[in-house]
């Protein structure tokens, strides 16, 4: 049995579930002084106690760490993105086998590593990105054409692209259905969203939880930054109520040492070398038995 949670104050609580509008929920797990809940409706997991949208915006274009060892191409966590920038080209070729010519959008794309790789293998690439440091690097070591800013000050007419790309990013909007809703008016007739979220339904989400209030520890929500922590029904139903239809769902699994740490973190916590002993065979299992805890949706507007 779950234990009870601190509830948020009134205040600061959301007024009903973003996907279906219960304002009923069972409490989950609470992290860094934020309660992770899930709507009794429809399950969606959620951050009750959001911070404020002043609060929100100031994660991303503050000047402190936020991506910015991806701005040094020798630091090993921008080889570590780079690789994850080819998987999410990977994936996009399944839904989008012949992308030679296609107008693409990636929306939040950080320091350009993904639309580095996408012009590569043929797309006619756009970014946008909200951190100034981020969006700059991509523009002046990629010579990409990144926004700086929100999407919608971009100026991008209507039906002007065959490809929006959202990697990672819709967890951490607070009104991920309107974001969606006012994104479908930039793709052409038969155009691509392709999506990917942590899965909160994957094998090792779902073992780890058994133990997380126990242990006061679970690794896989990730407050301020992640507001929401969707699985593949949740993010298909808030899809679909955006106007889309869903064609393509895949899944595989975050890096083991993003969801367990490295060897010399084990060194010094032998309680994390335990944890990973413990619980990363099933993150290594989960995606064969279709059950990973990354998710990559691909949809289109609805007719």
């Amino acid at each position: 049995m779950t234990p009870a949670l601190d509830l948020p104050d009134a205040s600061d609580a959301r007024p009903g579930c973003a996907l279906c509008g219960d304002d009923r929920y069972d409490p989950l797990f609470r992290k860094k002084g934020y309660a992770l809940v899930a709507c009794r409706s429809c399950r969606l997991a959620y951050i009750a106690n959001p911070p404020s949208s002043d609060a929100i915006a100031a994660l991303y274009v503050s000047d402190d760490d936020y991506h910015g060892a991806l701005r040094d191409p020798a630091d090993p966590e921008a080889r570590r993105m780079r690789a994850i920038a080819r998987q999410h080209l990977r994936f996009l070729k399944r839904a989008v086998p012949v992308p030679h010519g296609l107008k693409l959008l990636d929306i939040g794309c950080s320091t350009g590593l993904f639309l580095d790789e996408a012009r590569t293998a043929g797309f006619d690439v756009h970014g946008a990105e909200l951190s100034p440091q981020s969006g700059e690097f991509a523009r002046a070591h990629f010579g990409l054409p990144v926004h700086v800013g929100d999407w919608r000050d971009a100026g991008y007419p209507d039906n002007s692209f065959d490809v929006v790309t959202l990697f990672d990013v819709i967890e951490h909007l607070a009104d991920p259905q309107a974001e969606l809703m006012a994104i479908r008016r930039l793709l052409k007739p038969g155009g691509i969203l392709l999506q990917s979220t942590p899965d909160i339904d994957g094998l090792f989400p779902r073992l780890s939880f058994l133990l997380a209030n126990r242990l006061d520890y679970w690794p896989h929500p990730e407050p301020p930054y992640h507001l929401f922590q969707f699985s593949r029904r949740t993010l298909s139903l808030l899809t679909e109520k955006a106007g889309y239809t869903t064609f393509r769902a895949d899944q595989t699994r975050i890096s083991l040492d993003y969801s367990f740490g490295t060897p010399a973190a084990w060194k010094i916590s032998p309680k994390s070398l335990a944890y990973a002993a413990l619980f990363a065979p099933t993150a290594i299992i989960g995606p064969w038995v279709g059950m990973g805890d990354w998710l990559y949706l691909a949809s289109r507007p609805a007719a």
